[in-house]
């Protein structure tokens, strides 16, 4: 891997259009750099099991055009497929993340100096005031709600492009335990209670910095009211007349998939 560079713009990660499917997930030759104008190529640690082990990364500035035997795809599809191929991204979820803050992140929020990132490290550090600075990374609740009569509570929020209905979801606000963000987060969204909250898993979401905390909870009272503002849609649902459901590979179509099998 230590020879291999992911190559993003954004959180697109960039491609020769034609590598085979095999060789996305591997890494590019870091020579391949030269096909771009003034990219950043910088190195991160790994946090897996290979922990002395380098992530190359080269940064393509979001204006700079590409050439036509390069292609970009979301990083967000790639999720769906090494789901169903069973291909580790982790490290491209890594350095998605890590590519999205240092370009937020060149400047000082201090004093506005220059920040100087460190070689290896995902932090940054100002020359001028000492302060440094770790990647943000935003915790969020995503809640799977069902019903005594094993029902789940499916929502559209006007920012999905498509007709897909998914869980309840919302950040975590300063001074607030995980549970409440749920329970608030439910009340504001669709005017109803919930009880029994417990914590399913989580998933790294680098859209841009993102923590996706997974909780399954149980309706106790009230009656559907979607906000309007954020969800226009909710419903109850049952295994045999679902909607259209979130990608395979997201925390979302985990926690659906987990209440079909009876879990």
């Amino acid at each position: 891997m230590n020879n291999r560079s992911f190559f993003f713009q954004g959180d697109a990660l960039l491609l020769p259009q034609d590598i085979p499917d095999s060789q996305i997930y591997s890494g590019l030759s870091p020579d391949l750099s030269n096909n771009f104008i003034n990219p950043e190529i910088f190195n991160i640690s790994a946090i897996d099991e290979n922990v002395h082990e380098m992530i190359n990364v080269v940064s393509i500035l979001p204006e700079t055009p590409l050439q036509d035997n390069w292609k970009k795809i979301p990083v967000r599809q790639l999720l769906a497929a090494s789901a169903a191929g069973n291909f580790n991204i982790d490290r491209i979820i890594r350095a998605c993340h890590i590519v999205q803050w240092r370009s937020e992140s060149r400047f000082c929020g201090t004093c506005g100096a220059k920040n100087d990132f460190i070689y290896g490290e995902t932090h940054c550090l100002c020359p001028v005031c000492g302060r440094m600075e770790f990647p943000r990374i935003c915790p969020a609740v995503i809640v799977l709600i069902t019903d005594d009569r094993n029902r789940i509570l499916l929502a559209h929020n006007k920012r999905f492009k498509t007709k897909v209905y998914s869980h309840i979801s919302g950040f975590n606000e300063a001074g607030e335990s995980l549970e409440k963000t749920v329970a608030r987060e439910i009340r504001e969204e669709i005017n109803i209670e919930v009880c029994n909250i417990v914590y399913f898993k989580s998933q790294a979401w680098p859209f841009p910095n993102s923590l996706m905390l997974g909780f399954k909870a149980h309706y106790l009272s009230g009656t559907i009211k979607p906000d309007g503002i954020e969800i226009e849609d909710a419903a109850w649902f049952e295994k045999d007349n679902l909607p259209e459901l979130p990608g395979h590979g997201s925390l979302s179509r985990v926690l659906i998939d987990s209440w079909l099998a009876g879990n």
